[in-house]
């Protein structure tokens, strides 16, 4: 069974619907579960939001945060993905924002890219994975494996466990 499957079978037994918001993998997480059929009873929606003034017109991204932080920050993913879940009414809400390549700084390398996870009634989770000078198709592909493993483990949230590695 595919990671994808796996999330769809695990959200549709517990009857929770799920959206993505994606910068960076410009919908690969949505194309990833609804290649799935019968994706449709679990996936409400997914947001492409690849450019800043779309963050700030479909997700309501505030453009003091992408100012403060850049666009590809934990806290822009967070603001994605409390958007996705709040905007499409579902249970569970993952976000991606990042780098993918070529280019970057030294201070947001290429492969640095950024997280959200919103569970309805939790508090938004974030964090940033740094893949490396991958090429862009690797980046895209580890973000994609990235959102799908966070939208499997994101049940330990509503009980508050911890999954293996530690991450919640």
């Amino acid at each position: 069974m595919s990671l994808a499957a796996d999330v769809l079978a695990k959200y549709r037994a517990r009857g929770w619907r799920l959206a993505t918001a994606e910068s960076c993998t410009g919908g690969l997480v949505a194309a990833a579960l609804t290649e799935v059929p019968g994706s449709s009873d679990v996936f409400e929606r997914g947001y492409v939001t690849y450019s800043n003034q779309s963050k700030i017109d479909m997700l309501g991204v505030a453009q003091k945060t992408l100012e403060a932080h850049g666009a590809v920050s934990e806290q822009v993913a967070a603001e994605m993905a409390r958007a996705a879940l709040e905007l499409a009414s579902v249970d569970m809400a993952v976000s991606v924002t990042g780098i993918a390549g070529p280019g970057g700084s030294a201070f947001k390398p290429e492969g640095m890219v950024c997280f959200g996870l919103a569970v309805k009634g939790q508090d938004v989770q974030s964090r940033t994975v740094q893949f490396g000078a991958l090429g862009r198709a690797q980046v895209r592909d580890k973000s994609v494996r990235c959102a799908l493993q966070a939208l499997r483990r994101a049940d330990l949230l509503y009980s508050g466990a911890k999954s293996e590695d530690g991450v919640s």
